[in-house]
């Protein structure tokens, strides 16, 4: 072992060769090493995690080692499911050994020469079998004749397969894989099998990753990893990735053809406009701190476009627009991610991830959206649905140049290629190229042929169909379209092995146009081809159109506008009746306050009052007017059903029936706090004096494309000073049970003031079923000096988010 050490030393000395070429052989070798102790820890946690999951969450694995039950409520345990699996796995393991040998062995020998010897030495698929961590079932959002599950797959195989090629050894010895798997089963049938055929996908590329043995070592080196990795990656994802998928019929005679090129769901159009407050990641020395160089990553399933780097910036602008074509809704997702770009290695800003569920029935949605895995920073996005319909009418061109309709091509096969271009060109030009018998037999083959399909400046090419002169390729691929009146799909056949064309055609889209339904299905002759040369395939041209949102729709998406009118009390006699405060001017709403305004508008009479100078009188007397109604209505009782005309009651913000006040204000100083209970039925107030304790204003929503309770702090008014030097007045929020300190959120302090207006918003990432169980606390504190005897809390107020319609949200003083 000592001389096999010592060796590449002596030799690279006898060579001639620097001492720095030893150096670098040592530092692959160490990073080598690195990487594969590393495998195998990852692979030594997942086992444990695989044995004991109840053990390995208690010791307090890291989040994304959890089973997908323990982030989302709408995703099933499926352990029954598991145990079929393990109990099943044994003999699904003797059939895929057996699969290998008679089938795989075989096409791998007749691909080249140089692998005629490969040989399958061992296969064994090891005892742990694929887990299933849950299933998520779609039954609302999708077509009742269908059944759409999503897997989550989780295998962690100890798996052993060895191969030799040529007295090489080749091998695998552990393999990792996690994904979303999605399986549909449509159509649904009255007769057996009652399922027409199963359709399998991964919604993204799925996690993988590959303990190599033998030789196959040598792709852990640095650099080479990525690289094999990456094209692993990618080989599954051209068939197993949307929008790839695979389709198994379950009934004879079923056409799959639809359900394997289903027409897009529609086309997400991605305006990135700017972005503001982000990190600074960029410093000199490790100390002096500089601006950064941002630029975004936006990305939907395996397409992504970058922008453009903007130089020293934390505020950058972008103005850039992007589009994807969607094809699972629910299921796929938008993703953001913010880099400083840097001579080596560029540094992560911040990421953002949009259900696009909301962004299609909103239809339009424009927000400063916060980033994740960050400290600070906010992105601007307008996002918008553009659906798909065949109406001709909507094929104008966009004056800024932007997509007017997607043009999708579903490629068939094509009939009777030339083997080579020398069968259709004429006699003399063929003879002086074929100069000997090995040519001759090379272009006596089948061609190998794939398709190149050009519309505009983009380019995509067909999987490769081997020794074929009838070729069936059965892909789809989409094309934008700017103006469907001039552009045309260039198409051309080549053979791998030769630069020749072996048939072009051309198509201009104005041709779809003449069918009512913008679809052709037909064999298209070739040009520079054979005579009898086909190419069959189906064109579908879909106008790109933004519709109007349902106007009684509450937008999911928190939007740009203002909240809706808070409504309170006042005396009527012995009754109780509701109005507005009427105040002649809305201030404008700052952009964290724009960012909820999700509430529906009303009259424009009714407005919100958000200045302090003219809501300063408006509390104090319908408190009193409140106070005295007390004692003559029964608190019990609810308002009245018929309202006085003009009023306007909105039944989705808490109603506010009662109000008592406390024993006096100087014994204020004393109580450790003043608590409100706030729900939808009442609000009390538990004082004693005539004089109320001040009012603060929230907006609390749950915003369903960010999975997050939103609560925004308007600003308050009307507070009780607790000193006569005045108060330094902030607010402290708790989302109950949880009184962490690092789960407190706290605005910033205004400077000596009763009426401080913050509007500052704040998230709480938590499932909309965990925030129905929770209770909202808010206190109004001062910042006192320290050591100073003067009364800290002005004023707490308790919301019971159990209560409240959290997607509608709601605005309350």
């Amino acid at each position: 072992r000592a001389l096999l050490w010592l060796g590449p030393v002596y030799l690279a000395g006898y060579l001639g060769l620097s001492g720095s070429w030893v150096l670098l052989a040592l530092a692959l070798w160490l990073c080598w090493g690195l990487n594969r102790r590393g495998k195998r820890d990852r692979l030594a946690a997942a086992f444990a995690l695989l044995e004991d999951e109840r053990e390995a969450v208690c010791r307090g694995l890291a989040a994304r080692h959890l089973p997908a039950w323990v982030h989302f409520p709408d995703v099933e345990r499926v352990e029954w499911l598991n145990k079929v699996l393990v109990q099943a796995w044994p003999y699904f393991g003797t059939i895929m050994e057996k699969s290998f040998k008679e089938v795989l062995e075989p096409k791998i020998r007749a691909k080249s020469v140089h692998l005629k010897t490969c040989t399958f030495t061992k296969i064994h698929f090891g005892e742990k079998c694929p887990r299933i961590n849950g299933i998520k079932a779609y039954t609302k959002e999708i077509d009742r004749r269908q059944v759409t599950l999503d897997l989550q797959i989780c295998y962690i195989g100890d798996c052993e397969i060895h191969m030799d090629i040529s007295k090489f050894n080749l091998g695998v010895k552990g393999v990792q894989l996690y994904g979303t798997l999605r399986v549909i089963l449509e159509p649904l049938l009255t007769d057996a099998p009652f399922v027409g055929a199963v359709t399998l996908f991964f919604m993204q590329k799925p996690h993988l990753e590959i303990n190599w043995a033998g030789m196959s070592n040598l792709l852990d080196i640095p650099g080479i990893n990525v690289m094999s990795d990456s094209l692993i990656q990618d080989f599954i994802a051209a068939r197993l990735v949307l929008p790839n998928r695979i389709t198994v019929p379950l009934k004879k005679n079923m056409n799959i053809a639809h359900l394997r090129f289903p027409v897009p769901q529609g086309v997400i159009r991605v305006h990135l406009l700017e972005a503001e407050n982000l990190v600074q990641k960029d410093n000199f020395l490790g100390a002096i701190r500089g601006k950064s160089d941002p630029y975004a990553l936006v990305r939907v399933g395996t397409v992504q476009y970058r922008s453009k780097t903007v130089s020293r910036d934390l505020n950058p602008i972008w103005n850039e627009t992007f589009e994807f074509v969607i094809h699972e809704v629910p299921g796929q997702d938008l993703e953001v991610d913010l880099y400083d770009e840097d001579p080596d290695k560029d540094d992560f800003m911040g990421s953002l991830l949009i259900g696009l569920v909301d962004v299609m029935n909103d239809r339009t949605v424009d927000e400063w959206f916060p980033l994740s895995k960050t400290t600070s920073g906010h992105l601007h996005l307008k996002l918008e649905w553009l659906s798909l319909v065949n109406n001709q009418e909507k094929l104008h061109e966009d004056k800024k140049g932007l997509s007017t309709a997607i043009l999708i091509v579903y490629l068939d096969s094509a009939f009777n290629l030339p083997k080579n271009h020398f069968e259709y060109s004429n006699g003399e030009c063929g003879a002086k190229k074929i100069k000997n018998n090995k040519y001759i037999k090379k272009m006596e083959r089948e061609p190998s042929s794939f398709v190149l399909l050009t519309v505009g400046n983009k380019t995509q090419k067909s999987k490769t169909c081997n020794f074929s002169k009838d070729p069936t390729w059965g892909q789809a691929f989409t094309f934008f379209v700017h103006s469907a009146h001039s552009q045309s799909l260039h198409i051309e056949i080549k053979d791998k092995e030769r630069d020749s064309a072996l048939g072009t055609s051309v198509i201009c889209l104005s041709h779809l146009l003449k069918d009512p339904n913008m679809t052709l299905d037909q064999r298209f002759q070739l040009d520079h081809s054979s005579s009898d040369s086909f190419i069959k395939m189906k064109l579908v041209l879909r106008a790109l159109n933004v519709e109007e949102p349902d106007p009684q729709r509450v937008k999911a998406g928190v939007n740009a506008s203002k909240p809706g009118p808070v409504h309170v009390m006042e005396k009527a006699g012995n009754q109780q009746k509701f109005s507005s405060p009427q105040v002649s001017k809305v201030p404008p709403m700052s952009k964290d306050s724009a960012a909820l305004e999700s509430l529906p508008k009303k009259d424009s009479g009714e407005n919100l009052d958000t200045k302090d100078s003219s809501a300063a009188s408006v509390p104090s007397e319908t408190v009193s007017g409140l106070d005295e109604a007390e004692g003559k209505q029964n608190p019990e009782h609810g308002p009245p059903s018929a309202l006085p005309s003009g009023a306007v009651a909105v039944p989705t913000l808490p109603v506010l029936q009662e109000m008592r006040v406390a024993p006096s204000v100087t014994s204020l100083g004393s109580l450790p706090s003043s608590c409100f209970e706030l729900s939808s039925s009442n609000l009390d107030i538990h004082n004693g004096t005539e004089v109320p304790l001040g009012e603060i204003q929230l907006t609390v929503r749950y915003a369903s494309i960010r999975q997050s309770l939103v609560v925004l702090v308007n600003g308050c008014r009307n507070l009780v000073p607790s000193s006569n030097r005045g108060v330094d007045p902030y607010v402290r929020i708790y989302l109950l049970p949880d009184r962490r300190w690092i789960s407190r959120k706290k605005t910033s302090v205004k400077k000596k003031t009763l009426n401080p207006q913050y509007d500052e918003k704040f998230e709480f990432f938590e499932s909309l079923e965990n925030v129905k169980k929770r209770t909202l606390d808010i206190a109004v504190k001062n910042s006192r000096p320290f050591m100073s005897q003067e009364r800290k809390e002005l004023g707490k107020v308790r919301i019971d988010l159990s209560q409240e319609d959290l997607i509608k949200g709601f605005a309350q003083w």
